[in-house]
């Protein structure tokens, strides 16, 4: 049974069409994963299902009954509420019901009362109450709170939060209210890794059906079992998950192309063959009409056919590659007995870490256990308070940071460029047009440009710079799943040492085989990528608890 059907939307922003006449039909419990280019419409589809934005033409039609939920935005509050009330509000109906039994109870400890009533009312009451599942209420709110790791601000003033726990408190609300059809918009920005791996379980266990949209690969892989790819301005649906997903699209295209050769060979025969006709028709004497006849035939046939649009085979996206580089000592970064406080918070206690020449090591760990720390140590922005925290000799750093601050934000893009990377305006604006900067693009103001935007034009002032060691934060943040592949070809072909703190499990596993687990101050380093350091670590944790 379907839950939710599109037909034959059409939205326009901007004086820009983003979609025509697209239909998608979901289906109840089903897990469908949105994919495509940052910028294809992916929220905006989202919003039209929401009710958020109304369609320009076509019809969006609902199961009767269906509650959709989606994270669209983070409210601003009418009353002032601490982390736990914005979780608790996500039962309004049973904490009506609960104020009810406790109005009730009060009246019926008071003399004089009609008790035979009251208790009908409150067993009535309080068979709702048990029926609603309302006595799990609160174990339901302990689950998230520590899945989404919200503990440590959970009782703060919702508005003093952070940007990064506002929604993360809003998903947790999201998930406590139970939406029949539930929609969620990169779900794993802001969680770190054991975060997104409860919410993967929790979103398997789910009851309802969800959508997802995410650059995730891996979050994708785990969590849902269709695969919707939005791409100028068309839905093609996939069955499997995002693997299943790249293989068919691969197979797809290859055929599609197979197929438009061959047409286009056809009609190049087609054409010839009417010019030949043409030709012969004319040099007869006088003029063969029959000749004429089978041309205009030949010509109406062209015309009608079903032409195929050519696919899509390498469509725009980043060209990444870094300058040859002269080679650093063959010790990179040397940590030994490293420590580092903040107040009482005690971020590294006796930590140690070797990287060498050429290395593909990466730093993981929950979020606030201080792994970009250790590389503000490294670029000397911050001192460690014991030990030694250094880089080798000859080291040449670039650091990509998940925080890049402008110094001047209505500074232009291209002169921002230029202040790190030595070229002539014509040769900046020929770089940037490898990262997706075209044309009027390059004279954005660094205030206007999304997260994606600054990612990629740090990305290209790094890649033309004198480096042999990459410090990455969080690289593939704000970065749609193309452009993480380009970053990924490109950081195998570096010929430096790399060294990242990231929470894509997807980047950790294809680039990285060293492996350092950041946790309670202590630095454990593992010889292998993600997957194999996550089994080690968790048989070292049940071995010590």
């Amino acid at each position: 049974m379907m839950i939710c059907t599109i037909q034959k939307v059409s939205k326009m922003l901007g004086g820009t069409n983003i979609f025509e006449d697209l239909s998608l039909d979901i289906k109840t419990s089903d897990r469908l994963g949105i994919v495509g280019r940052n910028g294809s419409g992916k929220t905006t589809l989202f919003k039209l299902i929401a009710g958020v934005e109304a369609v320009d033409s076509g019809a969006i039609h609902f199961k009767k009954g269906t509650k959709v939920g989606y994270l669209s935005q983070i409210p601003v509050l009418e009353e002032p509420m601490t982390g736990y009330e914005v979780l608790r509000s996500a039962f309004g109906e049973l904490l009506e019901i609960e104020e009810s039994l406790k109005a009730l109870e009060t009246k019926m400890s008071s003399e004089g009362a009609d008790l035979e009533r009251l208790l009908q009312q409150y067993g009535q009451l309080q068979e709702e109450f048990l029926s609603r599942n309302g006595y799990a209420m609160e174990s339901e709110i302990e689950k998230v709170i520590n899945g989404l790791q919200l503990r440590s601000f959970i009782h703060q003033d919702f508005a003093v939060m952070s940007g990064g726990e506002q929604t993360k408190m809003m998903l947790g609300k999201l998930l406590l209210s139970q939406p029949d059809l539930l929609l969620l918009d990169e779900p794993t920005n802001h969680l770190d890794l054991f975060a997104v791996e409860w919410l993967e379980g929790y979103l398997t266990e789910y009851g309802g059906t969800v959508v997802i949209v995410s650059h995730d690969r891996a979050f994708l892989d785990a969590t849902v079992s269709k695969i919707a790819d939005l791409e100028d301005g068309e839905l093609q649906l996939y069955h499997g998950n995002y693997s299943s997903f790249v293989q068919q699209k691969e197979e797809l295209l290859l055929r599609q192309f197979q197929e438009y050769e061959e047409q286009q060979k056809k009609i190049r025969k087609m054409k010839e063959a009417i010019k030949r006709l043409k030709q012969w028709a004319n040099e007869a004497n006088p003029p063969n009409a029959g000749l004429h006849r089978q041309a205009r035939n030949m010509e109406r046939a062209l015309e009608r056919m079903a032409k195929i649009k050519k696919p899509l085979v390498d469509p725009k996206k980043m060209a990444l590659s870094f300058e040859p580089t002269e080679r650093s000592g063959k010790e990179v970064v040397v940590m030994e007995d490293a420590s580092k406080s903040f107040g009482p918070k005690q971020i590294l206690s006796k930590a140690n870490l070797h990287i060498y020449w050429k290395d593909r090591a990466a730093i993981v760990g929950q979020n606030g256990t201080g792994k970009s720390t250790i590389l503000k140590l490294l670029i000397g922005q911050l001192a460690v308070d014991e030990g030694i925290c250094k880089v080798g000799s000859n080291v040449k750093i670039g650091f990509l940071s998940q925080h890049a601050e402008a110094a001047n934000p209505k500074a232009r893009l291209i002169d921002v460029f230029r202040e790190e990377v030595s070229v002539a305006e014509g040769e900046a604006r020929h770089i940037l047009a490898k990262f997706m900067f075209y044309g009027p693009d390059v004279f954005k103001r660094l205030s206007d440009l999304s997260g994606g935007e600054r990612m990629r034009l740090r990305l290209a002032q790094l890649m033309h710079q004198d480096i042999n060691l990459l410090l990455l934060d969080e690289p593939t943040n704000h970065l749609d799943i193309e452009s993480r592949e380009v970053l990924e070809e490109a950081l195998e072909e570096f010929p430096g040492t790399i060294l990242a703190v990231s929470h894509d499990r997807y980047f950790l596993n294809k680039i990285f085989d060293r492996t350092a687990w950041l946790e309670d101050g202590e630095l454990t380093t593992f010889e292998g990528p993600f997957d194999w350091a996550r089994r080690k670590w968790a048989e070292l944790y049940e071995m010590n608890s």
